[in-house]
């Protein structure tokens, strides 16, 4: 699944935009916000996601409104790369 940014955590210090390999993050009017059509939690990129790991206050949290498998999100990436 894509990941998203719980605005109430976020203290927009845009330490995971820039980590973003898909440029899906950007800066919201209160928080910043991960585009879903472009999230694949790195995969093709990196073991583990990028943005989670920079996240000072942790609120970067799994989308359960875009659940997608390891499968979906490499075939996303493909999609993103050609």
């Amino acid at each position: 699944m894509s990941l998203m940014i719980n605005a109430d955590d976020c203290n927009s210090c845009a330490a995971c935009e820039s980590e973003c390999p898909n440029d899906a993050i950007s800066e919201g009017d209160t928080a910043y916000t991960i585009n879903s059509d472009k999230c694949t939690e790195c995969v093709g990129h990196f073991d583990e996601s990028q943005c989670v790991a920079a996240c000072p206050t942790e609120a970067i949290v799994p989308d359960t409104n875009h659940s997608e498998s390891k499968d979906d999100l490499l075939k996303k990436y493909q999609r993103l790369t050609a």
